[in-house]
């Protein structure tokens, strides 16, 4: 799909025009309404840039429903969005992108928002029906269209939501489903209605009707050691609270079972795998904006490491597009062991610097103007943190400079890991920039 943008203004020159740009991704696409102009137009009026209520309201159930789709139909991964007043962002299979765009441009422009509507409506998802009390065969090509192992993963998520167990099983062409009503989770609605606004008790109480479907014997247990088990009790303590792992995820349960943070914790721990289509000559590779691009896209994706670990807003590389020259020769160290990728520097060379004694109320020196490559971050995977690496990326960003590895410059601020590997390799002081 390739990459447009639509005016919905005559004059595009205008600084308030209104634009919407169609962005293709690998599972779905972007289609984002860029009104930021416009709004500060507005503001300059004296006028509300704020969207009218109803437009907001379209937008979050569009939303919505297309974030359930993309996860019915397999996609694990994050995904944002925006609903204004500056910015109004769809995720939508690349089946609805032309309605999404006319759908977006009625709103925009005539205030008409039953395309939008229109549009939630042609992608929900009868989720209710699926999760009705009842053991039942949902039958792939008839009942829903996904592979029945991922759409057994996507109903145990709905289900979780509703506070209902799903007994399933996928099967090669279906999916068998029991959902239930666990105790417990009916006390908790029950106490605290205020919390689940709308739900409604299905399955308390409900019978098997005599010509419900039975479900084939795979083997297993032949007996239920449930049957009449009282139900577990609960207690309130204070349990931690922490919300955030050291790798830079969150500690909470996410919907794809925390399959995302597993992954990015296992690269965070021991490296990012080095992919088999790239030949490592030696242990480090130099990678600069002239590399093919397969080198700096896993340049790309080893520093999304640190921006997760440490919250920076952008990564420290972002050179994907077509080879290009830097004036300051822009380049990064990947350090590779064990066909991990576990080392990182990223750098360029800058003509500005002072000298620091890495003291905290110290002032920096006078400035000098030699041309040095400059630090601007360093990672190493943490099963590898305290064993040099750090200290080695440094050492061969200053050989292949011509510097001594005390004259290098750090890129301020300097972090107190950067601070303490610094002082191990230039006690005397450093330079930064």
């Amino acid at each position: 799909m390739t990459e447009r943008t639509i005016y919905l203004d005559p004059d595009r020159r205008d600084p308030g025009s209104r634009k919407i740009s169609v962005r293709a991704h690998r599972w779905y696409a972007t289609v984002e309404l860029d009104r930021d102009g416009y709004a500060d137009a507005l503001t300059w009026r004296g006028d509300p840039p704020d969207l009218p209520a109803a437009y907001t309201e379209a937008i979050a159930r569009m939303q919505n429903t297309s974030v359930d789709r993309l996860r019915y139909d397999g996609y694990l991964g994050m995904l944002s969005w925006g609903d204004g007043p500056r910015w109004v962002s769809l995720t939508v299979p690349f089946a609805q992108v032309e309605a999404a765009v006319e759908a977006l441009c009625s709103a925009e422009l005539n205030h008409d928002y039953s395309g939008l509507h229109a549009l939630a409506d042609r992608l929900a998802l009868p989720i209710e029906d699926w999760l009705a009390p009842g053991e039942r065969e949902l039958v792939r090509g008839v009942d829903f269209s996904a592979p029945p192992g991922v759409f057994l993963r996507f109903l145990r998520g709905k289900a979780k939501r509703h506070g209902v167990r799903l007994n399933g099983r996928a099967t090669l062409g279906s999916v068998w489903i029991r959902p239930t009503l666990p105790l417990a989770e009916k006390q908790k609605r029950e106490l605290l209605p205020e919390q689940h606004p709308g739900w409604v008790d299905r399955w308390t109480g409900y019978v098997e009707p005599e010509d419900a479907p039975e479900r084939p014997w795979v083997g297993g247990r032949g007996q239920n050691l449930s049957h009449r088990a009282a139900p577990v009790q609960f207690r309130h303590v204070q349990a931690p609270s922490g919300s955030k792992c050291p790798c830079g995820m969150t500690l909470r349960a996410p919907e794809d079972g925390g399959n995302e943070h597993a992954t990015h914790h296992a690269m965070w721990a021991i490296g990012v795998r080095a992919p088999k289509n790239l030949d490592w000559w030696g242990d480090l590779a130099v990678v600069t904006t002239e590399s093919p691009i397969a080198w700096r896209k896993l340049t790309y994706q080893v520093g999304r490491m640190p921006q997760r670990e440490n919250g920076y807003d952008v990564n420290s590389w972002s050179h994907l597009r077509e080879p290009e020259q830097t004036p300051d020769n822009v380049r990064a160290y990947l350090l590779q062991a064990n066909g991990y990728v576990i080392g990182y520097l990223a750098t360029h060379d800058v003509s500005e610097h002072r000298r620091w004694d890495l003291l905290d109320e110290s002032e920096y020196g006078d400035q000098d103007d030699s041309l040095r490559p400059c630090i601007d971050l360093i990672w190493v995977a943490d099963s590898y943190r305290r064993k040099g690496v750090g200290t080695t990326l440094v050492q061969t960003l200053a050989d292949g400079s011509g510097y001594q590895v005390t004259d290098v410059s750090w890129s301020t601020p300097v972090s107190d890991a950067g601070r303490h590997l610094a002082r191990r390799i230039s006690p005397e002081g450093i330079w930064v920039s």
